[in-house]
């Protein structure tokens, strides 16, 4: 499990408990330089939280050999990052879940509009989660999946085939969508250098 230092998603300490804790039940010789980059943190903050979860008998030492230590965890230490663990994935599931919500609002501007015939720029997580919003709202076709990596031409993604965008110069569709929250400015540019004389609508998610 690694944590992710984000404006919108920084992680508390329970979750720097958690990503500390799931690494040492995987591998109980992981070196702190690995736990503070899973838990996100600096070497001495990864001895405070390791001397904390010793004094919590959350683990325990054990001696390798003069120099190294084992982090072994504790029944208690093992109940504690199940339950976490469990509270994880389900706020995980709500943030995703709020996520396709809000991309299934935008996109059902496009449906009270009658546009039907799509291409998505950017293959990328969010894509695959516009792609599941869009099987659930039925009605829309897909007309190309595309995206400015060379190396992710041919491949599929959500059972559709990765294009490269010379491919939309003989593609009309009613709108493109952005797919990609990377380069959005960059991909605004190439579609509209391309649909701007045809009427296509460029969604920015």
């Amino acid at each position: 499990m690694f944590l992710v230092n984000k404006t919108y998603y920084r992680p508390s300490k329970t979750a720097r408990y958690l990503a500390i804790l799931d690494t040492l039940a995987q591998d109980s010789m992981v070196s702190q330089n690995e736990l503070g980059r899973r838990a996100n943190l600096s070497g001495a903050m990864v001895n405070q939280y390791l001397k904390e979860m010793v004094d919590n008998e959350l683990i325990e030492y054990e001696r390798v050999n003069g120099k190294s230590f084992r982090y072994l965890l504790t029944g208690e230490g093992e109940a504690r990052r199940q339950a976490m663990f469990s509270n994880f994935s389900s706020e995980t599931v709500q943030i995703y879940t709020a996520l396709k919500k809000a991309i299934a609002g935008k996109l059902s501007a496009l449906t009270a509009r009658g546009m039907s015939k799509l291409i998505l720029f950017g293959a990328s997580e969010t894509c695959e989660i516009v792609l599941q919003a869009l099987q659930a709202a039925g009605g829309f076709e897909v007309m190309a999946l595309v995206d400015n990596d060379p190396a992710k031409a041919g491949k599929f993604l959500g059972g559709h085939v990765i294009s490269p965008p010379v491919v939309l110069g003989s593609l009309r569709p009613q709108a493109a969508v952005i797919t990609s929250f990377g380069f959005q400015d960059e991909i605004y540019g190439q579609l509209r250098a391309l649909y701007e004389q045809h009427n296509v609508e460029i969604i920015r998610l």
